[in-house]
C-alpha cells in the first residue's frame, strides 16, 4: 500500500487561534491515523473520501507543514500559514455626517487581505487595503458612535470609534440684508454649529466668521447681489439655508423744497431710489426725523442750522446715498 499524498489545504491560512475548518486534498487517505499542523495534531478530522479529509485547525503561529499519516506511512508536506489577528489603532477623521460618504483612513497592523470593514453592524460602502498597516474606507450611513473593525483571515480586530454627527441647522440671520459691497457683520443663529468649517452666502464664502457657540456664528458678508441662501457646513454636513438680501446703495435725485429757514421744522420731500430701508437722514452731520413713503420718496424734518448750504444724505441697508444741497436762508433783518 502506498503512503498518502497531500496536494493542497483549502484555505491555506487562518487565525492563530485555530478552530477553523479546512479541507485536505490528495490521495490514499483511507484509514488515516493522524493529521498534524507542524507539531500540533488537528483538533479533529474526518476522512470523507480516499482523496479528501476535513480537519479542524489547532492554534499556532507562523507557517507550518501539514501532514497526513496512514498505516502505509507519512505524506509529503503542504504549507499552512497562521495569520496574525489584525489590529486597529486610529481612524481619521473620526467623525462625519449621518448620511455617510466620509472617506476615512484606518491605521493598524495585520491588515493585508482584509475581507471586511464594518461600521457598527453596517459594512463600509467601499474600502481599499493600502498596505499591511493602512486601509482607506468610505463610511456608510449611520447614527451615534459606532465601533469600526477590520476582518482578515487572521480574525477581527478590536474597535476604533467613528462618530456620526447631525448636520447643522440655521434658524435666522440678522440683519437680513446689507450692501452689495459686503462687509456687513451678521449673526447666524441655529443649532449644531460647533466645528463649522465653512459659511457661505450663495456660492461665495464669508469674508470671515467666528463660531461663538453651538447656536451662534458671527460672519462678515462677502460682496454679492440679490437674495442668496446662507449656509453653514460642519463635520455633520451642510445646513439648510436662510435668506440674506444684498441691497443696492440708495440715490437722491431731488429735494423739495431745496431751501428753507435756519430754524427747525421745515418738511422736505426727498426723491430718489432704494429708499425703502432708510434708517437715517442727515443734514450735514445732524440727524433728521423722517418718514419713508415709498422706495422712491421720503419726507424729512429739517433740523436747525446756520444759514448756507448743507449736504443732505440718506443711509439704508444698502449704504449711504450721494448728497444733495439744501440751502438754509436766514430771516430778513429788521
Amino acid at each position: 500500500m502506498a503512503p498518502p499524498v497531500l496536494t493542497s489545504v483549502v484555505p491555506n491560512s487562518g487565525p492563530a487561534a485555530g478552530t477553523n475548518p479546512v479541507t485536505l486534498n490528495g490521495s490514499q487517505f483511507t484509514g488515516a491515523t493522524a493529521v498534524t499542523f507542524g507539531s500540533a495534531a488537528a483538533l479533529s478530522y474526518t476522512v470523507t473520501s480516499p482523496s479528501t479529509i476535513t480537519a479542524t485547525v489547532p492554534p499556532g503561529t507562523g507557517t507550518v507543514n501539514v501532514t497526513v499519516r496512514t498505516p502505509a506511512g507519512l505524506s509529503n508536506t503542504v504549507a499552512y500559514t497562521y495569520a496574525p489577528a489584525p489590529s486597529l489603532t486610529t481612524i481619521a477623521p473620526s467623525q462625519g455626517p449621518t448620511s455617510g460618504g466620509t472617506s476615512v483612513v484606518l491605521t493598524g497592523t495585520g491588515l493585508t487581505g482584509a475581507t471586511a470593514v464594518t461600521f457598527g453592524s453596517n459594512p463600509a460602502t467601499s474600502y481599499t487595503v493600502n498596505s499591511a498597516t493602512q486601509i482607506t474606507a468610505v463610511a456608510p450611513s449611520g447614527t451615534g458612535a459606532v465601533a469600526v473593525t477590520a476582518t482578515t483571515v487572521g480574525g477581527t480586530s478590536g474597535p476604533v470609534f467613528f462618530y456620526y454627527l447631525n448636520a447643522p441647522s440655521l434658524v435666522s440671520v440678522s440683519p437680513t440684508q446689507g450692501p452689495t459691497s459686503g462687509g456687513t457683520s451678521v449673526v447666524l443663529t441655529g443649532a449644531g454649529l460647533t466645528g463649522a468649517t465653512a459659511v457661505t452666502f450663495g456660492s461665495t464664502p464669508a469674508t470671515s466668521y467666528t463660531v461663538n457657540s453651538a447656536t451662534q456664528i458671527t460672519a462678515v458678508t462677502p460682496p454679492g447681489t440679490g437674495s442668496v441662501g446662507c449656509t453653514v457646513t460642519g463635520p455633520g454636513g451642510t445646513s439648510n439655508a436662510v435668506i440674506y438680501a444684498y441691497v443696492g446703495a440708495p440715490t437722491l435725485t431731488a429735494l423739495s423744497p431745496a431751501q428753507g429757514p435756519t430754524d427747525a421744522g421745515a418738511t422736505v420731500t426727498l426723491t430718489g431710489t432704494g429708499l425703502t430701508t432708510t434708517f437715517a437722514v442727515r443734514f450735514g452731520t445732524a440727524p433728521a426725523a423722517f418718514s419713508v413713503l415709498s422706495d422712491t420718496t421720503a419726507t424729512a424734518i429739517a433740523p436747525a442750522g446756520p444759514a448756507g448750504s448743507v449736504a443732505v444724505s440718506v443711509t439704508t441697508s444698502g449704504g449711504t446715498s450721494n448728497s444733495l444741497a439744501y440751502q438754509r436762508v436766514a430771516p430778513p433783518a429788521i
